[in-house]
């Protein structure tokens, strides 16, 4: 890949190097000795039921539910912030006014997943568990929203809520695995993606993954512990949302650059 400016090609290569230390953090990441053990104990139920619950939230929302969730947040004022820090960044011509971008989308980042803690703890506390997963579907989507929308993507059509899914499910996977499909991902999403497939997919992986702390949660006072993990998870996430987004973006400026 050319590069026609020293400031893209400095953003480019300190995303990089993030996504080299995000890779080594999935790679590394194992189980601990107490899930494991926690783990024998779970109903073999009860990843089956987490399984559809993710499914059904996730067919709910993205049939119905997107107009509720952009009511939690102003998505003209997110495109206007876009447009404007597009054309300082243009007009400034440094690292500085492309940071921008990721500060936006930071600064989404930071409040979502404080109304996911809110969230998973106050159902915690209550000892709430499966209930909740419609809630933390709704806030997972809404904060890859709001990165979308902070370097310029929409997430209204098929192709970009598979994209979308397949950062879910990516954000959760390890070691050759990971490494796989983050690589594919970078590539893009093949236009005969299937949203229902893909929906399948994401909802196994995620289950899999939540079985232990959902299975924590439903227990009251203990539930804490897995209401907290909500944030932990949805950090996860748009950790890996916001590297995908901004790789996204770099490379379309880039591109365009050299034309």
């Amino acid at each position: 890949m050319l590069f026609t400016r020293d400031y893209w090609k400095k953003e480019w290569m300190a995303l990089e190097k993030r996504e080299r230390r995000y890779q080594k953090k999935q790679k590394e990441e194992k189980e601990s000795a107490i899930r494991q053990k926690i783990s024998e104990k779970i109903p073999d139920k009860l990843e089956s039921t987490l399984n559809m619950a993710f499914r059904k939230a996730f067919e709910l929302v993205f049939e119905k539910g997107t107009g509720v969730i952009e009511k939690t947040y102003d998505k003209t004022k997110h495109e206007q912030s876009f447009q404007v820090h597009a054309y300082a960044a243009e007009i400034r011509k440094n690292r500085k006014s492309i940071k921008a971008f990721s500060r936006q989308a930071g600064a989404s980042q930071t409040k979502n997943l404080l109304i996911s803690g809110v969230e998973g703890v106050g159902l915690g506390v209550l000892g709430i568990g499966i209930p909740d997963i419609p809630l933390f579907t709704a806030v997972i989507l809404k904060s890859i929203y709001e990165i979308a929308l902070s370097y310029g993507f929409s997430y209204d059509t098929e192709k970009e809520q598979c994209f979308i899914l397949k950062v879910i499910e990516n954000s959760f996977l390890h070691g050759m695995q990971f490494e796989q499909a983050d690589r594919e991902l970078n590539l893009g999403i093949p236009s005969e993606c299937s949203r229902k497939e893909q929906i399948s997919r994401t909802s196994d992986v995620l289950a899999g993954a939540l079985l232990y702390m959902k299975f924590i949660q439903g227990i009251p006072v203990a539930g804490i512990v897995g209401g907290l993990a909500d944030t932990i998870y949805l950090k996860r996430i748009t950790d890996y949302a916001d590297l995908k987004y901004k790789r996204r973006f770099l490379r379309s400026r880039i591109q365009e650059g050299e034309n």
